[in-house]
């Protein structure tokens, strides 16, 4: 396929900065109120497709004046569409605290360091994105606190906006880690973080001390993703409270989310795109609750892309799950056979993204992009924060 033909418009108010919350109003026992905001993870909206018959569901029964917000259907009510014996696989990826604000040495000049992957613990060795660019160079030292402690040195140019960071912090691993990531901040995509409002006199936006919570999993427990794997975030603990009352079953995988699928594909054949590679797991116990599920009949639900992604590169010509342990660069876009998973469970995307490519692969072009559409007109939210479609296999 071609990359124009993922092309839509979307109004930029319809692109979610925040997490899914809900005004609260506290009345005291003097008659006074206190107005303020909940963050709900399993509140917005699902847009159900059943990819067989074509069928489109985003309202709780049939509407016949226009459609209050109650009436959409809720993230929470999709375990309403799975019964005892079913799977959700999950991606278990912890995201760390990748952005950090320093400056440059002698000019004071202020400068964002985005920690990729750590290259060499001993040396403490890191693959960085710096911003802006032009002004960090091979010999440059970096300072990101004001004690000067946190130093780091540019030795190695990788990409244009890349460089290989020594971190000169004399201390043992586990400390220089912790006192690293308490100086960074939760690493939100560029379009979020961007568009939020920037302090008086701050060159750059900063997150807040709530995000790094709100872009990660409950579940989340194996450190390494700089992105968060976003259809994981909207489960609540009640919501997987839930699924155990309910009989439905939790295998975890785990994939490190880079920045790949925010990557401007800069091809007109998809064919021809190079997809980053991202680091995944997936243990036996995985393999033995997925495996059980598919051999006994029952449903299997790939909870976001990442999880799609890992379970297409570890599935065997049998169509079971086996054991991995490497790396990923696969890239889904349609058309394609997928040999696990039954039904996809994933938030809507921006324009030209690879993720909505592979949604596109599982549900079929035609179907998501009129689901898209219809997204698009009736105000639902897109991005990691955004609202989410449930793919089922009818």
């Amino acid at each position: 396929m071609k990359l124009s033909q993922f092309k839509f418009n979307l109004p930029e108010e319809q692109v979610a900065l925040y997490p899914h919350s809900s005004e609260r109003v506290l009345k005291r026992a003097d008659g006074s109120e206190q107005k303020f905001t909940v963050v709900r993870r399993d509140e917005g909206r699902l847009m159900v497709v059943h990819r067989k018959s074509g069928k489109i569901d985003m309202f709780k029964g049939d509407i016949t004046d226009k459609p209050k917000e109650e009436d959409y259907i809720r993230f929470r009510d999709v375990l309403d569409y799975f019964g005892e014996g079913d799977t959700f696989i999950f991606n278990d990826t912890k995201v760390f605290p990748a952005r950090l604000y320093g400056t440059k040495e002698k000019t004071d000049a202020k400068i964002e360091v985005f920690l990729l992957r750590e290259l060499n613990a001993e040396m403490r060795l890191w693959d960085v994105l710096v911003e802006p660019a032009r002004k960090i160079r091979i010999g440059n030292k970096l300072f990101f606190d004001e004690s000067g402690t946190m130093v780091a040195e540019v030795i190695d140019n990788t990409t244009s906006r890349g460089r290989t960071l020594r971190f000169l912090y004399d201390c043992d691993h586990e400390e220089f880690k912790r006192e690293l990531f308490a100086l960074g901040e939760a690493p939100l995509p560029r379009y979020i973080i961007d568009n939020r409002p920037k302090e008086e006199g701050e060159e750059f936006a900063h997150a807040t001390a709530d995000d790094l919570e709100n872009f990660q999993s409950v579940f989340a427990k194996n450190e390494g993703a700089v992105s968060a794997p976003g259809t994981n975030i909207h489960f609540s603990e009640h919501m997987m409270k839930m699924m155990e009352i309910k009989g439905l079953k939790s295998a975890f995988v785990t994939l490190h989310c880079g920045l790949g699928s925010f990557h401007d594909i800069e091809v007109e054949d998809l064919t021809k795109h190079k997809m980053d590679s991202e680091e995944m797991h997936i243990n036996a116990e995985a393999c033995e609750i997925v495996n059980k599920t598919k051999l006994g009949g029952h449903k299997l639900c790939a909870v976001g892309a990442s999880v799609v992604k890992a379970c297409e590169s570890s599935v065997g010509t049998d169509g079971l799950l086996k054991e991995y342990d490497g790396w990923t660069n696969k890239f889904i876009f349609p058309p394609y056979n997928f040999g696990l998973a039954d039904s996809m469970l994933v938030n809507f995307y921006h324009p030209y993204s690879v993720l909505l490519m592979e949604t596109a692969a599982f549900g079929g072009y035609d179907l998501i992009m009129e689901a898209y559409d219809l997204a698009v007109k009736n105000g639902y939210m897109f991005g990691s924060f955004g609202d989410s479609m449930l793919i089922l296999n009818d």
